[in-house]
């Protein structure tokens, strides 16, 4: 049976127009935000940021989805496995996106094919921090105490896996000097023991670290960016170690195969809601600062570094199964 050319076009422009409909009406029911940490952290802290902003301006609910486990893996498997319809996306720190990609052989998604970049978020500064019976104030101090007791001083981090720890690992290697690792299950037991003297230094951010660093507890030596709540700690780079180079973000990505209509839309609505003053004024008591980036903006700016970060986990043979 012959089909009327007209019938198929007619067909055609409908179909077209119901999606284009349903584009412009997103989101017509709950977003589910799937953070892949626990609550309480700095992931989990912007999360609900955008949660809250994004479900007042677009009238639907935005519900934060916790998902921690295995560095950060269960979530981003969740939100790779979920259908690319913009009901589902992923609030992750930088570790889980960028980096985890090279330190996990045998990872269940890949991260290119099936995880979208769609905004940077934030980023929220690392600090060295020293404790003050150490007798260091300046990070060129913390090195020349590093190289005179090489494998003895120790610092304590989140984790092998995590910009905690690898960031110290960096510095290490910049500065031709070792230090030793004593990891925990999260920065929480760290701090208990950092403020008891078990632990001598360690590199968390800036917003858990700052009540420690006000009471005296905490010198704080270097930052990983400038950050006006401390407009006197130097950044790495500026401390004299410009190679080292680590960025802490909360970022927000899909997954892979949702269209370029939605991303767009998911992104612009994130950059609106934290250009709000009052959103502003929630992310400065985090110290965190906003990227107004677009989805290929912080497209490429991931892909360089996870090449980046791919380089040094190989270089130093870092795996974790």
């Amino acid at each position: 049976m012959r089909k009327n050319p007209l019938a198929v076009l007619c067909i055609l422009v409908a179909c077209w127009t119901g999606l284009a409909s349903a584009q412009d009406v997103w989101p017509s029911r709950p977003v589910k935000l799937v953070v892949a940490s626990s609550a309480g952290g700095g992931t989990d802290t912007f999360a609900r940021f955008i949660a809250q902003a994004l479900t007042e301006n677009l009238k639907q609910p935005f519900l934060v989805d916790n998902r921690p486990g295995a560095g950060g893996n269960i979530g981003v498997d969740a939100v790779a496995k979920s259908a690319p319809d913009g009901y589902t996306f992923l609030v992750s720190a930088n570790a889980q996106i960028a980096i985890n990609p090279s330190l996990y052989k045998n990872l269940p998604y890949n991260i290119e094919r099936d995880i979208a970049p769609v905004a940077r978020g934030v980023t929220g500064p690392l600090v060295l921090c020293a404790l003050p019976s150490l007798g260091v104030n300046t990070l060129a101090e913390l090195v020349a105490l590093g190289k005179k007791t090489p494998d003895t001083l120790p610092f304590g981090s989140a984790g092998t896996g995590t910009t905690t720890y690898l960031g110290v690992f960096m510095l290490a290697e910049a500065a031709g000097v070792r230090f030793l690792h004593v990891p925990y299950k999260g920065m929480g037991a760290v701090y208990k023991d950092f403020l008891g003297g078990q632990v001598k230094f360690m590199f968390p951010d800036l917003a858990s670290a700052l009540p420690h660093v006000r009471s005296g507890k905490a010198v704080p030596l270097a930052l990983t960016e400038r950050s006006k709540l401390l407009p006197n700690v130097p950044t790495l780079q500026e401390a004299g170690f410009p190679q080292v180079e680590i960025t802490n973000s909360f970022s927000v990505t899909a997954p892979g195969g949702l269209s370029p209509a939605l991303i767009d839309r998911m992104s612009g609505e994130i950059v609106r809601a934290m250009k709000s003053p009052a959103f502003l004024e929630k992310l400065e008591a985090q110290a965190m600062v906003p990227v107004y980036d677009t989805p290929a903006a912080f497209a490429v700016s991931l892909k360089k570094e996870r090449d980046m970060w791919a380089s040094f986990i190989q270089r130093n043979k870092i795996v974790l199964d």
